[in-house]
């Protein structure tokens, strides 16, 4: 199963795409997106989790809480973040992923609020959550129980972006086409402190960026280095940076990821990921076998009543 998940990981690295959260934010949206069509069994058990969920556009009317693990489980109570703020602007509006749990949408606003700080605009915020979490129908693996966000490393503009612009417009790459390091024609010291900022809030768990990126901040960093432990490398991750925060005090069921290693993750451990057999895989002799897809049993039992609650 590893072996198969690494040859899967390392054709995504190919693709600039990532298993552990990557709804390609380069990806256009639609203005004008349709509902999408129901089921022909909605009661079938063997129904992939992703179209039930996908097909719930509203929170659950219960109590607030994450269940289950970031790449298995639900959000119960989720929160929308707002479209528009004074600090951010939530881009791809047509997939309705701007949820998650409420301790979520309060850490990016108050990230939001300290960006103009550090000489950073405003957020382009990405994908959070769907309205009841839970496995989705495109991109990411995690993003499932309302505590991960992406957020885009293109600064907010000076003015509210159009709908057209929001569906449509890229993100920016900011790693040199070799990917062995940032692109100095993008990079800029502010990229580098509105990932600080993150990485120095208590409840974010960890932060996902690009190696290229890691590397970068290991360089610039300085002698206060003690964020850095947050920051870990992954593959993809060259448009935007992926926040994950802690399990919230009131989701007893939510299920915490290991902690980090105790050091700045800045030694032979990120030397890894700029192996020859890393960046330039030789191709698979044969395609990874696709993961097959979660149903509802693969789910904690408590999503059932989240995907059937008003």
């Amino acid at each position: 199963m590893r072996r198969q998940f690494i040859a899967a990981a390392l054709a995504a690295s190919l693709s600039g795409l990532s298993l552990a959260g990557v709804a390609h934010a380069q990806d256009p949206g639609s203005v004008n997106p349709k509902p999408l069509p129901p089921l022909a069994n909605p009661n079938d058990p063997k129904n992939p989790a992703k179209e039930l969920f996908a097909r719930k556009p509203t929170p659950a009317n219960l109590q607030a809480r994450s269940i289950g693990f970031y790449t298995r489980g639900c959000l119960a109570g989720g929160m929308a973040l707002p479209i528009n703020g004074k600090t951010w602007q939530v881009m791809r509006l047509s997939r309705n992923r701007n949820w998650g749990h409420p301790d979520l949408v309060r850490s990016l606003e108050t990230l939001a609020g300290k960006a103009p700080r550090v000489g950073w605009r405003g957020l382009l915020v990405g994908d959070m959550a769907q309205a009841r979490g839970g496995p989705m129908l495109t991109g990411h693996a995690s993003h499932q129980v309302g505590l991960d966000a992406d957020i885009w490393l293109t600064p907010m503009p000076a003015r509210e972006l159009t709908r057209l612009e929001r569906e449509e417009m890229s993100a920016t790459n900011v790693v040199r086409p070799d990917r062995k390091d940032v692109d100095p024609a993008v990079w800029t010291p502010q990229h580098a402190a509105i990932i600080r900022a993150a990485a120095e809030d208590p409840q974010v768990e960890r932060i996902i960026v690009n190696a290229a990126i890691k590397k970068a901040l290991c360089r610039e960093a300085g002698t206060n280095r003690g964020w850095l432990n947050k920051v870990r490398p992954w593959w993809g991750h060259n448009y935007h940076f992926h926040i994950r925060i802690v399990c919230p005090k009131d989701s007893p069921e939510c299920k915490p990821q290991d902690p980090t290693p105790q050091s700045d993750g800045c030694g032979k451990e990120l030397d890894y990921w700029f192996q020859d057999s890393i960046l330039n895989p030789p191709p698979p002799r044969e395609p990874p076998r696709p993961m097959p897809p979660l149903t509802m049993a693969d789910l904690p039992a408590a999503c059932r009543q989240v995907l059937v609650a008003p």
